[in-house]
């Protein structure tokens, strides 16, 4: 059997997969649900984490685009990025129900 290139789908799941893995950033994405926006500084107060922490997280969730930022100097602005959250939501969706679990693993 030929090896079978990655595709961009497996790809975009397994980003979302990264960004999500880590509790901080599950309480950042929480944070955000629950309001339209927030801004780092409110953040800091409230998660658990150094403020340059805070920033790397911030930017990876970002990156995997399911968050979104205004820059406003001196403070920047934080809201979940409601378009890449519902693709994400659907992907993600996606790919749990394709997986098709045996009855059985025999080890």
């Amino acid at each position: 059997m030929a090896k079978k290139e990655l595709t961009s789908e497996q790809e975009h799941i397994a980003r979302i997969a990264k960004a999500l893995a880590h509790p901080v950033r599950i309480a950042i994405l929480q944070m955000l649900a629950e309001q339209t926006c927030c801004y780092h500084g409110d953040m800091s107060e409230v998660i658990p984490v150094a403020k340059s922490t805070l920033s790397q997280h911030l930017k990876e969730l970002r990156e995997a685009g399911l968050i979104q930022g205004t820059i406003t100097p001196p403070s920047v602005k934080y809201c979940i990025n409601q378009e890449n959250w519902q693709k994400a939501k659907v992907l993600m969706g996606d790919f749990f129900r394709e997986i098709k679990l045996q009855e059985t693993c025999q080890l």
